[in-house]
């Protein structure tokens, strides 16, 4: 344990802030975390977030484990930001050295997702039992899922004692051997293998080449598994929940017994095991165990389960709908393992069931969702919908139709016209209950050609942000050496495009009538593009990225941009590895009328630079200042002040620093200027001059780079503010922003068959049929290249009397649309670190409850709307006269 520091409070605030910041901006791949208790770190902020600088804190048990070397797990069941927090290595390095603690929990940063691009930390590592044959031994490791075959192969023969060549193994999941795993580089995330899967280790020299197909998977995982205790506090991993509380890591047993409720009675009525029941018949009231960040699931499936057509359907004979041949579904396996699990869920008792199987069963489908990660309840409840309608469609054999264009037709007759040709190929149990239809209207900006489609829906995803407008963060650069960087912010069009935001920034930064500004986009220190393009949509630029715009002077002919690239020396531990760019590039103007030479860029250069030098640095650039003003004149902010920017009549006046420059020529070779400045420099014949400048320490000594080195995100997400959170926002308004006409975004570009172009369409789409259960997605998240972004806007959504008439485009039907909720899920906390609960209305008590994984209780309707609603089901209000299904 590290000496711990006299440091104030606030002094370990801020320090750890300022790591925390520096690691996150830098997390890559193979990165480490460690787990720490959430209680732990609850305590420390509160700590440093007091106002007497003068209490010490007791932190010896930092990481609340007993101190032992070997064993250390934890438990499935934890919940990030409930249980534990992730803290990156040099976060969790400086704590330990202040406060010291019992043994480390690392964990590796993985690359996770669909398309392998988001960053997670690997929190729980596959499990995997192997079973060796003929011996017949078993045991439990613990390995990564990005390790490879042919590592998992090297640890099984290690384990076992038994040479590589004479050991083959198999995927051996549900205990069947299903693929022999021998492409040795292939990562076992790719190989689909699932966590706590057998592993069949199989001696292939043996002459008995059967395997006993007869184990009953009953043996007990390693001891060291279950939750970790400390011997001398009343803390543990789990922030509070004693061990009891958490299900056995057995194969036969899946214990929970709760603090507050009585000990589990055998329920003679009960098929499913023994339980508490307190309600006598009443069902519906089972909680699903959480199995490890799990909850996004959980919620999901008891607002299906709830949903009434569904737990009728499922509970009564629904195989003979199953389609075991259609190649778009699960061969049935997915709607059977939800049938199971629906039925568990309904049957009567209280014991809260551990849907293992039905994990299990949708990671084979949905590899995405497989492990222990948070997933988006929303993104598993569009898989679900999908899934078992194809599990459970009526057609066998679809027929190929092709749709007919409106050519003017009336909306009705083509609207019946698509519903048909979609029923004809899709009609199941999800279809009648869920499905409902949207008129989509496209219009060519060209030719105004209007394209009319009618489009089957399974649930409507709105947007929160209801506004028209956007905010903007910019920095503006100089490049005559008058002032430094600063950040710009101001308000444009959502729907707008460059040319809006180059106006906007033009009022905001007092541009003058000579000067136009150049917008770019930075990435990794370097410019990534060009924002030249006035036409472009604003839609291109997302928030998490880094844009600057440079007053250059208006002047058109025969011009260059220097691009000036900024570099210093990277030190890796204790060598040095060479030069890498850092800050921000400044652009300026350089004209190709006269000979350029060297000399001529390094003054160009030293007037970029001017506004860093310190101001004890060197007093050759007051010289430079005056020679400049000089030869503009008295009228600093003339038309021939805006030539003498770029034009090298004055270059040299004055004597300047001599900066180390290098050109990077068109071949890519390194031209040094920083010696022969009368030499003439070959420019090249792109409209881009590259110069690095590399910053030695010597040189930071006369400069101060540091205004280059934050260049901020445009727009940057902080704490949700006390305006937002207190402005409610209509379910009704976020309806209208989705139905509001647009443009397309760049990547949806519209083929327009009258032009043969594809063209940026505006679209407008309208209700036009509505299912009996309307579902509703709030869309709270955003993603982006690099982040995900959470709105915790309140939606004041209704419970009764969702009037939908007004918004529904067929207007031959003239019958109410009114809907009532009777479920929704809902989502607390951070992206990927949240936790994800259900409020459910049981219609036969008329009653609602709150569904926390296996915990449920009974809540007031008058608390059902909060700021963390995500996904809303809405079912229709049935009038007297209201007979047809599906219908608008």
């Amino acid at each position: 344990m590290g000496e711990m520091l006299e440091l104030s409070p606030d002094e370990e605030r801020i320090m750890i802030r300022d790591i925390a910041l520096s690691s996150q901006s830098n997390s890559k791949e193979g990165d480490t975390f460690f787990l720490i208790t959430q209680r732990w770190w609850q305590h420390w902020i509160e700590y440093v977030n007091q106002d007497q600088s003068n209490n010490s804190y007791d932190g010896s048990s930092f990481l609340e484990y007993e101190d032992s070397s070997t064993g250390i797990d934890i438990h499935d069941t934890l919940l990030e930001g409930r249980d534990y927090v992730l803290l990156p290595q040099e976060v969790w390095n400086q704590l330990y050295a202040w406060y010291g603690g019992g043994p480390t929990l690392p964990r590796k940063v993985i690359s996770a997702g669909l398309s392998q691009t988001e960053l997670a930390v690997e929190v729980y590592p596959l499990r995997l039992q192997l079973l060796m044959l003929p011996r017949n031994d078993r045991t439990s490791i613990r390995i990564s899922k990005k390790e490879t075959i042919g590592q998992l192969h090297r640890k099984a023969c290690e384990i076992f004692d038994l040479p590589l060549d004479q050991v083959c193994i198999w995927d051996y999941y549900a205990r069947r051997k299903n693929a022999l795993m021998n492409d040795m580089d292939k990562t076992l995330d790719d190989a689909n293998i699932q966590m706590d899967q057998d592993i069949l280790v199989e001696v292939i020299n043996n002459t008995n080449d059967t395997c006993s197909a007869h184990e009953n998977g009953s043996a007990q995982r390693e001891a060291n598994s279950v939750l970790v205790e400390p011997s001398n506090s009343n803390l543990s991993i789990a922030g509070g929940l004693s061990a009891s509380r958490v299900p056995s890591r057995s194969y036969n047993a899946d214990l929970s017994s709760s603090q507050n409720l009585n000990p589990p009675a055998r329920d003679a009525e009960n098929p499913y095991g023994s339980g508490v029941t307190t309600r006598g018949s009443v069902s519906g009231l089972t909680g699903l165990l959480n199995l490890g960040n799990t909850c996004f699931m959980n919620s999901a499936i008891q607002c299906l389960v709830h949903t009434p057509e569904f737990a009728r359907y499922f509970r009564e004979d629904y195989h003979q709908e199953i389609n075991w041949q259609n190649p778009l579904g699960m061969v049935g396996e997915l709607a059977l393992a939800f049938g199971e699990l629906l039925r568990k869920l309904w049957a009567p008792g209280r014991t809260p069931i551990a849907p293992r199987p039905f994990k299990a069963k949708l990671a084979r489908f949905a590899p995405q969702f497989s492990g222990h990660n948070q997933h988006d309840s929303q993104e598993l409840l569009a898989f679900l919908l999908d899934g078992l309608h194809e599990d459970l469609n009526r057609v066998k054999h679809k027929p190929y139709i092709k749709s007919r264009d409106a050519d003017g037709r009336p909306d009705e007759e083509v609207a019946d016209e698509y519903w048909a040709n979609h029923i004809a190929r899709n009609d199941s149990i999800i279809v009648d209950v869920c499905q409902g239809q949207y008129k989509s209207t496209l219009v060519c900006p060209v030719c105004n050609k209007v394209s009319v489609t009618f489009d089957p829906f399974m649930y409507l995803s709105l947007p929160l942000q209801s506004t028209s407008s956007r905010t903007m963060t910019v920095t503006v650069f100089t490049c005559d050496g008058t002032a430094l960087p600063s950040p710009c912010t101001v308000t444009v069009p959502k729907q707008g495009r460059c040319k809006d935001l180059i106006q906007a920034l033009s009022n905001a930064c007092s541009l003058k009538h000579n000067e136009r500004l150049l917008l770019v986009e930075v990435r990794n220190h370097l410019i990534h593009r060009f924002l030249e393009d006035p036409l472009q949509l604003l839609s291109t630029i997302k928030d998490d990225d880094h844009v600057a715009v440079y007053k250059i002077p208006k002047i058109e002919k025969n011009t260059k941009y220097l691009q000036l690239i900024h570099r210093r020396r990277e030190h890796d531990s204790h060598t040095v590895s060479g030069w890498k760019p850092y800050g921000t590039p400044i652009v300026s103007l350089i004209s190709c009328d006269d000979p350029v030479t060297r000399g001529d860029i390094q003054v160009i250069v030293n007037r970029m630079l001017s506004p860093l030098l310190r101001k004890s640095g060197n007093t050759e650039h007051t010289n430079t200042e005056t020679s400049i003003t000089k030869a503009a004149g008295d009228n600093a902010s003339s038309d021939a002040y805006a030539t003498n920017l770029v034009s090298n009549s004055v270059n040299k006046a004055g004597r300047m620093p001599t900066l180390p420059l290098l050109l990077i020529d068109e071949s890519n070779a390194c031209i040094d200027l920083s010696m022969g400045e009368d030499k003439v420099v070959k420019l090249p014949s792109s409209s881009t001059l590259l110069v690095y400048i590399d910053w030695s320490q010597k040189l930071l000594e006369k400069y101060d780079t540091h205004p280059l080195e934050t260049l901020p995100e445009v727009l940057k997400y902080g704490p949700v503010s006390k305006k937002a959170r207190t402005e409610p926002l209509s379910l009704y308004t976020c309806l209208e922003a989705f139905l509001r006409e647009e443009p397309l975004v760049p990547e949806d570009m519209w083929y327009c068959p009258q032009c043969k172009e594809r063209r940026q369409a505006s679209k407008k789409l309208d209700l036009w049929r509505l299912p009996e259960v309307l579902v509703i997605h709030l869309k709270r998240f955003s993603y982006s290249r690099s982040m995900k972004h959470k709105l915790e806007t309140f939606v004041n959504f209704p419970v009764h009397d969702f009037d939908l008439t007004n918004y529904v485009a067929n207007k031959n039907n003239s019958r109410r649309q009114l809907y009532e909720l009777y479920a929704l899920t809902n989502h607390y906390g951070s992206m990927g670190s949240g936790h994800y609960t259900a409020h459910i209305k049981l219609l036969d008590e008329n009653r609602w409850y709150n569904f926390d994984d296996s915990h449920i209780s009974p809540i007031s309707e008058d608390d059902v709307n909060t700021a963390a609603a995500y996904v809303l089901f809405y079912r229709r209000v049935r009038s007297d006269d209201d007979s047809v299904s599906n219908g608008a």
